[in-house]
């Protein structure tokens, strides 16, 4: 399937970061006093609250007014398969533990993908080309906007990218599942990456710090077991600042297997470092 050109790129990213923004004023101004969990996920601590459900609906409803024929592939409503060739990857709040507790630190994200798989195929990071993406922290404002080819921005403002720095003066983001037994995992990986970087930093957020990566505040960031909402916007915005985004291998794209992004010489020397500590194996709690 061919490629939205330049000018259609161009258009992906406003409607998206205004689908966001909007998304973002009704999360934050609308955040009631007492929120509560109205579901659960892969376990008790993997929570929905109906702020997730109103932000996803207004999301698609922002989305497919402006281009109907699209779909949209979400967090909380599944898929929806168009016939424009384009599909909406949503996350309407990526950071929701953060946002049940009251903390700051939490993000709409919007991309546009173009599926590579067989038509009616659930698009995959594995095979899609993201083209336009948006990732907006409501509580700061900051808004983080990329197209394919087009560079990144944090509000408007080119991003110079992550710094290439050697693996013992990286700062390295990461994060943690929502099982004990991949929790187990990742500590049991953590305990022998800590040793080897200047400094471990957790927000509980992918496509924050996704965007930190492009946005040079982290030099590093890995996780194990992202959804693709989590990481659509956030992987372009990180990649065209400069950064490899990749998976567990040079020759893997990122995915829920793992995903890596930093500047080109550090994204081998962590990717040799966490690869040869066998990050995919589960432990038990």
């Amino acid at each position: 399937m061919s490629l939205p050109g330049p000018d259609e790129r161009a258009e992906l990213v406003a409607i998206a970061e205004r689908a966001a923004r909007a998304a973002g004023e009704l999360v934050h101004r609308g955040r009631p006093e007492r929120l509560e969990v109205t579901a659960t996920k892969v376990s008790a601590t993997d929570v929905v609250t109906a702020m997730d459900t109103a932000s996803e609906e207004l999301l698609t409803e922002l989305l497919l007014r402006a281009r109907p024929h699209d779909g949209v592939l979400g967090e909380e409503g599944g898929a929806t398969v168009g016939t424009s060739g384009v599909t909406w990857v949503v996350d309407p709040i990526d950071g929701t533990v953060n946002y049940l507790y009251g903390l700051p630190g939490y993000a709409i994200s919007v991309a546009a993908v173009v599926p590579g798989g067989a038509p009616g195929d659930e698009p995959d990071p594995a095979t899609w080309t993201a083209v336009a993406g948006c990732v907006h922290e409501p509580v700061s404002g900051r808004t983080w906007t990329a197209s394919l080819g087009g560079g990144a921005r944090l509000d408007g403002a080119p991003l110079g990218g992550p710094a290439d720095v050697p693996l013992a003066e990286a700062l390295v983001g990461t994060g943690f599942g929502y099982t004990p037994q991949r929790r187990a995992a990742q500590a049991r990986v953590l305990s022998q990456v800590l040793p080897r970087v200047r400094d471990i930093r957790r927000a509980g957020v992918a496509s924050l710090d996704l965007c930190a990566v492009g946005s040079g505040w982290l030099d590093a960031y890995y996780e194990r077991g992202l959804k693709p909402w989590d990481h659509a916007a956030g992987a372009l915005v990180a990649a065209e600042a400069g950064a490899v985004v990749r998976g567990l291998s040079p020759q893997e794209p990122a995915s829920e297997r793992f995903c890596l992004a930093a500047a080109p010489g550090l994204a081998a020397a962590l990717g040799e470092l966490v690869a040869g500590l066998d990050p995919l194996r589960e432990e038990a709690p």
